[in-house]
């Protein structure tokens, strides 16, 4: 094997500065998107609202969120993280500050749709950086690590948002929050350097790049972006991405209502029982992510480091989803779920690690947002589709059954459409004549 270039000092110390600050953003994103979720029967209460019109209060951000993608992406390319990110933190922290002054439903709808697009750099900011700072045998446990950050803030959610709103209100839950994310905004900037912003050494640049498939334009464009779509491995990240977010909200939206109406257990220990599996998707993160740098320390190549093991875990989700629906134990069922959502996350890692290596480095935020425009389509559409199934049939066994489908549907678009490196698609979109 080929003598691998250590990283510097300084280079190892802005590393883990980004990543502590992307996890910390991280779970702030996700707790923030859940206030809402927490704070459901109060607000619904003060503001005389309908099932149906909170449902649609509810489903704002999730739609907000999936078509910011779009032309966030680019937009991350082009500036940077340091400065979308910023932005995007800023943004949605004042929308969640404002959520705790709203007088009315139009004015908590907006706060809502300015959530999504706030909170939509979040991640494809983090999948940049990461590209942009860490050699391609080092990214995975990277992005493990950034990707764990969704996971832990939906499990601290409910009991932090649950006890700043019994202790304060919750309006002054929302304000809380809101004043934390500027709060962390400031930070990022004030700490964080996209490396057009170090003088790095020769050393230093031959780390970053080392490793790398595809080469690098200098900025991206709106006919260069367009040119990703040209090439079949954008189309499986976006596909596969939608099964994969999709048995993801399943999860998010309904576990706590499939244990308590379908296994019967009582509130108390839906509590308990609910927040087990997220235990192990924080696990199933990291492992993800510390695995992806053990193949690519052993010779494996860095597309199928990724997509080998990311098929793989989609199709063992899939047996446990269908073994969670059909189990007759709740313990068993429990532990089921765990391993659903330890492979469900590891699949999300896999996902993300994988954008880092299939185009230009320049087009990793464009990737990352599509990849998320995807899989937010699949998110949005996972809890209506799942109570209309519910509601339909009266189990929701038959509604597993689907999400292992999507779980399923995923592992082959991966497997079939992500063929190689994305560098001569963009090339041959933008290089002239000559």
């Amino acid at each position: 094997m080929a003598e691998k270039i250590p990283s510097t000092p300084r280079v190892r110390q802005i590393q883990r500065a980004a990543l502590v600050l992307l996890v910390v953003s991280g779970a702030i994103n996700t707790m923030d998107r859940a206030a809402l979720a927490i704070a459901n029967p109060l607000v619904r209460h003060e503001f005389g609202l309908s099932i149906a019109q909170m449902g649609a209060l509810l489903s704002a951000f999730l739609w907000a969120y999936a078509f910011s993608q779009l032309p966030v992406g680019v937009l991350i390319d082009r500036f940077g993280p340091r400065k979308l990110l910023t932005w995007g933190l800023a943004l949605w922290s004042g929308a969640q500050l404002l959520c705790g002054v709203v007088t009315g439903m139009g004015q908590f709808f907006t706060a809502r749709l300015l959530l999504g697009i706030g909170e939509a750099p979040q991640f494809p900011s983090a999948g940049r950086v990461v590209r942009d700072w860490f050699a391609v045998r080092e990214r995975g446990f990277a992005t493990g690590i950034f990707n764990s950050a969704s996971t832990l803030g939906t499990g601290l959610a409910a009991p932090v948002l649950t006890a700043l709103m019994l202790a304060f209100g919750w309006r002054w839950m929302f304000i809380v929050m809101g004043v934390l994310g500027l709060i962390i905004a400031v930070v990022w900037y004030l700490l964080y350097r996209d490396p057009s912003q170090v003088a790095l050494t020769a050393e230093e640049n031959r780390y970053r790049s080392e490793g790398d498939q595809a080469g690098e334009i200098k900025q991206i464009t709106l006919r260069e972006w367009g040119g990703l779509f040209g090439s079949c491995t954008t189309w499986g990240l976006l596909v596969g991405y939608f099964g994969v977010i999709y048995v993801q909200w399943v999860f998010y939206s309904w576990m706590p209502g499939y244990l308590e109406i379908e296994r019967h257990m009582s509130v108390a220990h839906t509590g308990i029982a609910a927040g087990i599996p997220y235990i192990f998707a924080v696990a199933g993160a990291l492992s993800a992510g510390w695995f992806v740098d053990f193949l690519a320390r052993w010779g494996v190549s860095p597309i199928n480091s990724r997509k080998l093991p990311l098929c793989t875990v989609l199709v063992l989700e899939t047996g446990f989803v269908i073994a969670a629906a059909l189990v007759p134990s709740n313990t068993v069922a429990i532990a089921c779920l765990s391993g659903a959502m330890f492979f469900g996350t590891a699949a999300t890692t896999y996902s993300w690690t994988l954008v880092t290596v299939v185009g230009p480095a320049n087009c990793t935020g464009s990737l990352g947002s599509l990849q998320n425009f995807g899989g937010y389509i699949g998110g949005s559409l996972a809890p209506v589709t799942t109570g209309l199934i519910v509601q339909g049939t009266g189990s929701f066994v038959p509604a597993l059954f689907c999400g292992a489908g999507m779980a399923l549907f995923a592992a082959i678009a991966y497997f079939v459409l992500v063929r190689g490196p994305i560098v001569h698609r963009v090339r041959a979109a933008v290089s002239p004549v000559r």
